[in-house]
């Protein structure tokens, strides 16, 4: 969803008489957000895999909530920044997005806490 509003944003939004999606900056962030996205899914998905065999998922779990919610930071601010001024402004949804994306990082325990708890389980692994 946002990297369609940020695309057609960026599609629509000129500089120098050509749209800023032109620009191999905002094509990269656009990527950027892409990739962050689906890592956070393929975690996600592998968590929910060995959940559903049975299998131990705390350490999976942890990165899933760590990265999609890190991943949910990084892809508003980024959509930010493509917004320019207007990111900040409510006329647009992405100021309400990245307000909203903090608070994965920190409800249902802290991406601090989940780092410990993946560190725990690194331990005890190697």
């Amino acid at each position: 969803m946002l990297i369609a509003i940020s695309r057609t944003f960026s599609a629509a939004s000129h500089q120098f008489e050509k749209p800023i999606l032109a620009n191999q900056a905002i094509a990269f962030k656009l990527s950027n957000m892409a990739i962050r996205i689906e890592a956070a899914r393929q975690l996600v998905a592998n968590a929910c895999t060995r959940m559903d065999m049975g299998l131990p998922y705390g350490k999976e779990s942890a990165m899933a909530k760590c990265a999609g919610s890190d991943a949910a930071m990084y892809v508003t601010t980024e959509a930010v920044q493509i917004f320019g001024g207007y990111g900040y402004s409510r006329e647009y949804p992405v100021e309400k997005l990245m307000c909203d994306a903090k608070i994965y990082q920190i409800f249902e325990g802290t991406n601090e806490i989940q780092r410990v708890v993946i560190a725990n389980h690194l331990m005890k692994e190697y």
